[in-house]
């Protein structure tokens, strides 16, 4: 019995440990650099300057459902989608502005986003957003009514 409490109260602090990391992470991207749906949405219909948008997601997710006119730059989870990115916009002016998303998951559990605006920002980039998506792209854009487009 003794060994059955030890092991439930590992996994119960493997769990906190986890959940702790995953909270720190969310919250060191700054409120300032958050755009909600509803804010890009006007953007988006202003006709001013549209930014550059990359999903930082899967490529399933963005062949499902995917904001028009934005880019598949792959996953910001893992280095291959990271270099993509850097990739896309190594030549652009470090003032432009750029929105990411992701929308796979809940937003304090999406593992692409935080590292894609980590990556550009060590880049020098100044004028980047991350958009906000509390559950998932499906819930909180497309269920909204909001432009999205299929396929390539």
């Amino acid at each position: 019995m003794k060994t059955v409490n030890r092991v439930a109260r590992l996994i119960l602090f493997a769990v906190c440990l986890i959940s702790i990391h995953a909270f720190a992470q969310w919250s060191s991207i700054a409120p300032g650099r958050l755009i909600s749906p509803e804010d890009l949405v006007k953007i988006l219909q202003s006709g001013k300057d549209k930014p550059l948008m990359l999903q930082v997601g899967s490529h399933m997710l963005f062949l499902q459902a995917h904001i028009p006119g934005s880019e598949y730059v792959g996953p910001g989870a893992n280095d291959a989608g990271l270099q993509q990115l850097r990739k896309r916009v190594e030549s652009l002016p470090r003032n432009k502005f750029i929105v990411l998303y992701c929308g796979c998951c809940p937003w304090n559990h999406c593992p692409n986003v935080k590292p894609a605006d980590d990556a550009l920002h060590a880049m020098g980039f100044t004028n980047v957003k991350v958009l906000y998506i509390a559950d998932n792209f499906g819930t909180n854009w497309v269920d909204k009514g909001y432009p999205s487009a299929k396929g390539e």
